[in-house]
């Protein structure tokens, strides 16, 4: 019914805080109402007495009531009661039209994918200037690339990145890129989650036994011996 009915009513209230709250309450009393309908009052009926009653002859005496068959009748109905399953609100089917086309919904997504895809491109040149050795242009995109790699498209990003200069020879780093590298693979393994171990971290095995950097004539240093503490 929202897709069918509200998506004029979100727009018209985009940017009016107040507005949204209220609907969003509204939402809330719909939902919660649905979930707990109200229960249903038991009324007691007393017949009225007729007209004319009083006059009647050969009135019988209201017989004396027993207690302990009263109490007993009692118990009986609590006890029911207790074992008598909840009372569930009888569901009312109704036809909900199709509403706008999903291409209306999937413009307010617009801005959302757009967002992802300018992340991926920032993760791009960030990795593009490090090894074209432009530090200070990565210097500045490097705190939005530690932000991107929460995302899981980022994290792939990063480690198909690597995995192409990887095949074109260029493993081998200056120290100041072998720093970059080493801080992108080390946020990008902090985000992982156990979901990722089969993808993200399986991809990223081969790229840092094959990363380093020379410390002196013989000495090779490769990246896992500084991301291997990782679970």
């Amino acid at each position: 019914q929202l897709v069918a009915y509200e998506v004029k009513r979100m727009r018209a209230e985009e940017g009016n805080k107040q507005k949204i709250l209220r609907h969003i309450k509204e939402l809330a009393e719909k939902l919660y109402k649905n979930e707990n309908p109200y229960p249903a009052v038991t009324m007691h009926k007393v017949q009225k007495p007729t007209e004319g009653c009083h006059l009647r002859l050969h009135q019988k005496p209201f017989p004396r009531l027993d207690e302990g068959t009263v109490q007993w009748i009692i118990d009986q109905a609590t006890a029911k009661l207790q074992t008598a399953p909840p009372a569930v609100k009888a569901e009312k089917k109704c036809m909900v039209p199709l509403g706008p086309p999903i291409a209306a919904i999937m413009e307010r997504n617009g801005n959302a994918l757009a967002n992802s895809a300018r992340r991926l491109e920032v993760v791009r040149n960030c990795i593009s200037y490090v090894f074209e050795n432009k530090m200070l242009e990565a210097k500045k995109l490097f705190p939005a690339v530690l932000r991107a790699m929460k995302g899981r498209a980022a994290r792939h990003c990063l480690t198909q990145e690597l995995n192409l200069h990887v095949q074109q020879n260029r493993a081998v780093l200056d120290h100041q890129q072998f720093d970059f590298i080493i801080r992108m693979m080390n946020c990008c393994l902090q985000d992982c989650t156990a979901m990722d171990e089969h993808g993200i971290a399986a991809a990223l095995l081969p790229l840092v036994t094959a990363f380093c950097r020379k410390l002196s004539p013989g000495i090779t240093q490769f990246a896992y011996s500084c991301v291997q503490e990782h679970v």
